[in-house]
């Protein structure tokens, strides 16, 4: 008899399930591209440096101590590595859920019944006979275990476990990202640092130079060579450098603090070779092949992840149509006296259930968190894409940059050496009065501006090889 009760639900919820199974809404969907050029240009090797570490990447030992701190004390760094510790407590959760609950249940409670009610008059008109009186009130004590299971027949449990476990991936490779990101946000600032301090030597000797002609001015001056209009000009090119060296000071305790909260410090001194910096050459870069991109791009992987968990979604929000299977079962004692509690089979009690329930009448709740599932994963689609494309633009970009860099650097150095030499042709000049002081003054402003494009387009060649190496996926490893 029992058997055939079982069998009679198993058949309803059979056609439930085939009926809730054909009402499933249709979805406009859209699969992922991942092809991606064949090279960069011309180049087909697929030497990448990306693989190399960052302690190998960057020779300069202050810039890797400085990398190496800001690694271990970096504030957003660390929230993230609490993001992967959060994924993995959903993974924990979600497995659980798939698992039978089972726990434990006591009690004790005491009940009186009103005698003019079906169940008073029942227990009334009851035979009573001396010793085996209903005590009133009724007093309950109950222990035992119960469990209960939902059966994961449409893997709707597992999947929502699987799409944790993604996300979990997902935050890994965000903290590797955030880690590259982290690792190429200090150097370019190492360098723009290395710059300034140059910067800041090319000022104080301009004022040197220029405080010295001053005097020269003065002299010729009050051998009424020259005006007192040319020697408010000269004081007033003295001021105006001077005004850039505060300005460059400024910058330079900027980019110090910089560094230091990236590195999770507070303010302090930041160990460099400023000298250096003039015979820095930027690193020999190897882009390899595109395709290399998809594996060596912590960005792209989360992305990536992130498309496989909510593709996963989308089947958790599907399972939702069909019928659930539930099982409980309990088993314990129970009696109106503990000296009965334990006594078996007297107080013995168990319990055995299984229930099938599915939608069937307004299921807009179900429908639109299947719709918002698919579109949530259609994002996930156009993402992927998106952070693939971005990451090919930023090197194929770079590229350009190294090159055209390169060749401006070769151009401002001739140009540099041009002006140098025409700051001594003009004072010469100037001294034999066969120039004009605005040519000294002119001069002597162009070959500092000169000097100062070259420092910085050196710090620019060596923040395109920082960049580039972030965008072909090296930092993280």
């Amino acid at each position: 008899m029992l058997k055939r009760r079982i069998y009679n639900c198993l058949a309803v919820g059979s056609l439930a399930v085939a009926i809730m199974a054909c009402k499933t809404p249709a979805l406009t969907t859209r699969t992922e591209n991942r092809a991606v050029p064949v090279q960069y240009g011309n180049s087909t090797d697929s030497t990448n440096s990306a693989q190399l570490k960052w302690q190998t990447f960057f020779t300069d030992a202050n810039l890797v101590a400085l990398i190496d701190t800001a690694l271990r004390n970096n504030q957003e760094l660390n929230i993230t590595a609490q993001e992967i510790q959060i994924a993995q407590n959903e993974i924990r959760t979600r497995t659980g859920e798939y698992l039978p609950f089972v726990g434990l249940r006591g009690g004790a409670g005491i009940e009186k019944i009103g005698r003019y009610t079906l169940l008073g008059a029942t227990e009334a008109g009851a035979e009573i006979r001396p010793g085996k009186e209903i005590p009133e009130p009724l007093p309950n004590f109950s222990g035992g275990a119960f469990a209960t299971w939902e059966v994961d027949i449409w893997h709707r449990l597992r999947n929502a476990k699987k799409a944790a476990v993604n996300r979990y991936l997902a935050s890994v490779e965000g903290r590797n990202f955030t880690a590259t990101n982290l690792i190429a946000e200090i150097a370019t600032s190492y360098y723009e640092l290395l710059a300034l301090d140059n910067q800041l030597d090319i000022v104080r000797q301009n004022i040197e130079i220029q405080t010295n002609a001053l005097k020269i001015v003065r002299l010729q001056k009050e051998a009424t060579r020259v005006t007192e209009l040319a020697v408010r000009r000269f004081e007033a090119q003295v001021l105006n450098t001077q005004n850039i060296q505060y300005g460059i000071q400024q910058r330079i305790v900027e980019t110090e603090n910089h560094i230091n909260f990236l590195a999770g410090r507070y303010p302090q001194p930041v160990a460099r070779n400023s000298a250096a910096f003039n015979t820095l050459l930027p690193a020999t870069i190897h882009t390899g092949i595109p395709a290399q991109l998809l594996a060596n791009r912590p960005d792209i992987r989360q992305a990536e992840q992130e498309l496989a968990a909510a593709k996963l979604d989308v089947q958790v929000a599907r399972a939702r149509f069909y019928p659930s299977l539930g099982i409980s079962a309990g088993l314990g004692y129970q009696a109106f006296n503990p000296a009965y509690l334990l006594k078996t089979p007297q107080s013995l009690l168990f319990s055995l259930a299984g229930d099938v329930a599915g939608p069937l009448i307004n299921r807009n709740a179900i429908i639109a968190t299947y719709y918002s599932a698919n579109a949530r994963q259609i994002q996930a689609v156009y993402n992927y894409e998106r952070t693939i494309l971005n990451a090919y633009v930023e090197v194929a970009n770079q590229l350009a940059r190294i090159g055209n860099l390169e060749k401006s650097y070769d151009t401002k150095s001739k140009e540099v050496e041009a002006l140098t030499q025409s700051i001594t042709i003009s004072n010469t000049l100037f001294n034999s009065a066969r120039a004009d002081y605005m040519e000294v003054l002119l001069t002597q402003r162009e070959a500092v501006q000169s000097r100062f494009e070259l420092v910085d387009t050196r710090m620019q060649q060596m923040n395109a090889v920082v960049t580039i190496y972030r965008a072909l996926g090296g930092g993280w490893k």
